[in-house]
C-alpha cells in the first residue's frame, strides 16, 4: 500500500524510453539465388516466396525451403541487370524492370515470359518507371538501387559502399554497421526490405539474408 502511494512520485522521476526495435546480429535464414549480385527484393502476397532481382535476371525462391522455383532471364537493350521486381496482387505474375526502364512480365507458375504486357494494368507505366529513376541515362555502372533505406523503429537503415548497412539514429549519427566480408564489390549497395518481423539484405554473391527484428 505504501509502495503504491509512492509509485506516481517514483515514476515521475524516471524517463521511460520509447519502444525500440532491434535487428538481430546474425541471420535466421539464408537463401542462395546463385552467384549473381542481388539488386532488388520482393515478397509474394502470401508470404511464401521471395523474388530476387540480380545483375543477371531474377530468381523466384520458396522462403521456407529456399528452393529455387524459377529463373527469369531478363535481357532488354543489351542489359541483364534487374533494378526493380514486384508481384501482382495475387502473386500469379511478376514484373522485372531494368536500367533502361523496359518492363517484362513473367508467369510465377511456369516461369514463362508474357509476350504482351498491356493487359497487366498493375505494372508501373513508363511515367512511373521514370519517376523511380529507371531511365536510359542510368548505365549498368551506376549500380542504381531502389531499396537503399528502410525504417526500423527510430533507426534509419541505409545501404552504403562495400555492401555494408549503416544504422542511423534520430541524431543523424551512425550507431551500428552491418558488415559482410563475403562482399567483394565496393560499389555494391545492398537492397533492403522490411517484411513483417524480418529484415532482408541482399549481398553481391547471390545471398538473401533474413534478420529477425525484435
Amino acid at each position: 500500500m505504501i509502495l503504491r502511494s509512492f509509485l506516481p512520485v517514483l515514476m515521475a522521476g524516471l524517463v521511460i524510453p520509447a519502444f525500440a526495435q532491434t535487428v538481430a546480429d546474425t541471420p535466421s535464414r539464408t537463401i542462395k539465388a546463385g552467384k549473381a549480385e542481388v539488386t532488388a527484393l520482393a515478397i509474394a502476397p502470401k508470404g511464401d516466396r521471395v523474388l530476387i532481382g540480380t545483375n543477371s535476371g531474377a530468381v523466384l525462391c520458396a522462403i521456407e525451403s529456399g528452393k529455387k522455383l524459377h529463373a527469369f532471364a531478363y535481357g532488354e537493350d543489351g542489359a541483364t541487370a534487374v533494378y526493380h521486381v514486384g508481384f501482382n496482387e495475387n502473386g500469379e505474375f511478376v514484373v522485372l524492370i531494368g536500367p533502361s526502364g523496359k518492363r517484362t512480365v513473367w508467369s510465377a507458375a511456369d516461369g514463362h515470359q508474357e509476350k504482351v504486357i498491356t493487359p497487366h494494368r498493375w505494372i508501373p507505366d513508363p511515367r512511373q518507371v521514370k519517376a523511380m529513376g529507371l531511365e536510359m541515362s542510368n548505365s549498368a555502372f551506376d549500380r542504381f538501387y531502389q531499396q537503399q533505406e528502410v525504417k526500423v523503429g527510430e533507426m534509419t537503415l541505409r545501404a552504403v559502399k562495400d555492401g555494408k548497412v549503416d544504422f542511423i539514429g534520430p541524431d543523424g549519427k551512425v550507431q551500428r554497421t552491418m558488415s559482410f566480408p563475403e562482399n567483394k564489390d565496393q560499389h555494391h549497395r545492398a537492397p533492403l526490405l522490411l517484411w513483417e518481423d524480418q529484415l532482408l539484405v541482399g549481398t553481391d554473391d547471390g545471398r538473401v539474408l533474413f534478420y529477425e527484428v525484435r
